[in-house]
């Protein structure tokens, strides 16, 4: 039999953060992300995990989750995945429900590695000592000054390749992208999200002219559900472009359809809205099986350690918007060096320590 050591409380809180300017992509606008955070006690120890989402995920992991979670084993993770899974069968697995799976997940795996006191990226069982990053943001929102600052303060950091947001001007993304090539230099790799703006002709058409400012990344050229589309873009795209896609998915049999389709030469996964991390390492499973790079999209805290431990990764997205809450709202999130996130060995669980007296004015 194995050990037993029960979970005695969970507890589930929202914060609304403003962001530092108005920020938009091809096709949403926002001034604002919510962060719902999730903190398991058991045996004297405290593990957290998060997602970024809508306030309904607190008050579905209040009402479903909770009660299934608490006087479970912290030890046995996946056991208590599989009865949150089964627990919101009659609510739908995509979307809210999800992202609550994810948040308590992540708590789930952070309590385990704090009882064991050992960092999280020793429990799954490192592959690498460093996860590389891209810089992330780039909004469409932003001025020429601002998007060129951004982009080029992170290649000045060590971050050879950035991404930028496009498609809500198609007339103006080439200029854009012209102006952040110039700025950011010849050596940095040059990224593109549309955040599926284009329709497919259009989004081919982009996929040529990107020739002349030598973009590597082209994410979402149409919306991730034209399977057809993107294996379209897959196909015609010059060959220094590689098609990427997958933020949006919730279940594996998302990310299998995906890869069966042959719709991506990257896939992204999100663990705060996929699952969590029991969920990320079998997406990470799934590309070893159709040998498919895997990239992290957004939260670089959570996606640091799992990175590290998953064979197909590629990189993690150091998003602005999520690297900015989590340096605000907790101690111990790590910066990159050299292009690369670094777990620190001498944290236990995922390293973090939530800043609660911080984050008190931002709370729901």
């Amino acid at each position: 039999m194995t050990a037993r050591i029960p979970i005695e409380a969970l507890q589930v809180s929202a914060y609304k953060v403003p962001t530092d300017a108005p920020e938009s992509d091809g096709t949403l606008a926002w001034d604002s992300t919510t962060l719902v955070l999730v903190e398991l006690q058991a045996s004297g120890k405290v593990g957290i995990g998060y997602t970024y989402g809508h306030p309904a995920c607190a008050e579905l992991i209040r009402d479903k989750l909770a009660g299934v979670i608490e006087g479970h084993s912290a030890l046995d993770v996946r056991h208590g995945w599989l009865k949150m899974i089964e627990a919101i069968r009659n609510l739908g697995r995509p979307g809210i429900c999800s992202m609550a799976i994810s948040a308590v997940d992540v708590a789930l795996w952070d309590l385990k590695a704090r009882l064991l006191d050992v960092p999280l990226v020793s429990l799954l069982g490192a592959m690498r000592p460093a996860a590389p990053v891209y810089g992330s943001g780039g909004f469409t929102s932003y001025s020429h000054d601002q998007l060129t600052e951004q982009l080029v303060r992170w290649v000045e950091e060590g971050i050879p390749r950035v991404k930028m947001k496009i498609g809500r001007e198609p007339g103006h993304d080439l200029e854009r992208i012209r102006l952040v090539r110039e700025a950011i230099g010849a050596d940095s790799e040059l990224y593109v999200d549309a955040n599926g703006a284009y329709a497919r002709k259009q989004a081919l058409a982009m996929a040529d002219a990107f020739q002349a400012y030598d973009v590597s990344w082209y994410e979402e050229p149409v919306t991730s559900d034209d399977l057809e589309g993107l294996r379209l873009l897959r196909d015609r795209a010059p060959g220094g472009v590689e098609i990427t896609a997958g933020e949006y998915g919730y279940d594996l049999p998302y990310f299998r359809r995906m890869l069966e389709a042959g719709a991506v030469d990257v896939l992204q996964a999100d663990l705060t809205r996929c699952g969590g991390i029991t969920a990320f390492m079998d997406v990470a499973v799934l590309c070893d099986a159709f040998k498919i790079p895997l990239s992290s999209h957004t939260a670089p805290a959570l996606h640091m350690h799992p990175g590290c431990c998953v064979t197909s990764l590629r990189h993690l997205e150091y998003f602005h918007d999520h690297a900015r809450i989590e340096a605000m709202l907790f101690d111990g999130p790590v910066v990159p060096v050299g292009g690369m996130l670094e777990p620190d060995l001498s944290r236990p669980g995922l390293g973090l320590t939530f800043r609660r007296q911080e984050a008190e004015r931002y709370r729901l």
